[in-house]
């Protein structure tokens, strides 16, 4: 029987009724336990993977070290990935190389933004936006650049912020035309933008949901009968690892031990989250039987 690659996973569920929401990850390990976690898809963040690197979301990721960071976690999971792309690093050009690259990476689908390089977080004043026009062209760059009709191309738009929400839904229907599958209203402000987005954007949207950023908080069954089909929550694991590390951190220094917490899965299980198993039924598998019956 064929299993159905993550692209043609994506886009089914995109296209019926059903309601996705994705963690955020940043690496094998925040992808493996989404993934384990029963979330049917997740979200590669830029925000966490500049973080992982020791810096701020401010742009200052290239798109080779994305790309590369897109791979292992696409590589560490079976369920689709949706990947942060920025600006699209660039002009058009640019941006058919980073559909090329995503796509070889093995993603499901990705956003790419109408921010003036380098970008900020979304929920950080001082942004600033390219033309309408500009941003447009980016978005039919990046349909004609996909080799593979399963990817998903997400048209995401910082105008709110910058302009107004009827310039930012405006861009977003003008990236729907263009060819995109899907558009991401960065940082609505109240409860009353967020129901009016998907009433007025011509085609399915994208939430982003950051608690303690510029969009007030919701659960996801509320984003769901508001009529969002995709919810994303980047800060979600990062913010738990953050606090965590910092909880345990202190004990260490306070107690002058690890934490019981530190403790609290042994080794070879904490190994077998991460394919331990897969990789053991390698070791002797290609064996031949003189050499594993010792003669």
């Amino acid at each position: 029987m064929t299993i159905p690659s993550p692209r043609t996973i994506l886009r089914a569920r995109l296209a019926g009724n059903d309601f996705l929401a994705a963690p955020g990850v940043y690496d094998g390990i925040t992808a493996r336990m989404a993934a384990q976690g029963g979330f049917e898809a997740i979200y590669m963040t830029g925000a966490g993977v500049s973080a992982s690197r020791g810096f701020p979301d401010f742009g200052l990721l290239t798109l080779t070290e994305m790309a590369q960071a897109a791979g292992v976690i696409a590589q560490s999971v079976p369920v689709p990935v949706i990947a942060d792309a920025d600006t699209g690093y660039g002009n058009e050009l640019n941006v058919t190389r980073t559909i090329r690259e995503y796509e070889r990476a093995g993603i499901a689908g990705l956003h790419i933004e109408d921010q003036v390089a380098p970008k900020r977080c979304g929920h950080l004043d001082g942004k600033e936006i390219v033309p309408r026009d500009e941003f447009v062209a980016k978005i039919r760059a990046a349909v004609a650049a996909r080799t593979d009709p399963g990817f998903v191309i997400i048209a995401r738009t910082d105008a709110r912020a910058v302009v107004s929400l009827d310039e930012a839904i405006a861009r977003a229907n003008a990236a729907l035309r263009a060819g995109a599958d899907m558009a991401f209203v960065e940082a609505a402000q109240s409860m009353e933008e967020l129901a009016e987005i998907p009433r007025r954007v011509e085609g399915p949207c994208l939430l982003n949901i950051v608690r303690g950023g510029k969009t007030p908080d919701l659960s996801l069954d509320v984003a769901q009968e508001l009529g969002y089909k995709l919810a994303i929550l980047p800060s979600l694991l990062i913010g738990a690892v953050v606090d965590a590390c910092d909880q345990t951190l202190r004990a260490l220094r306070e107690t002058r031990k690890p934490p019981v917490s530190a403790n609290a899965m042994p080794v070879a299980e904490r190994f077998r989250r991460f394919g331990a198993d897969e990789w053991n039924a390698l070791r002797t598998r290609f064996r031949d039987d003189t050499e594993q019956a010792g003669l």
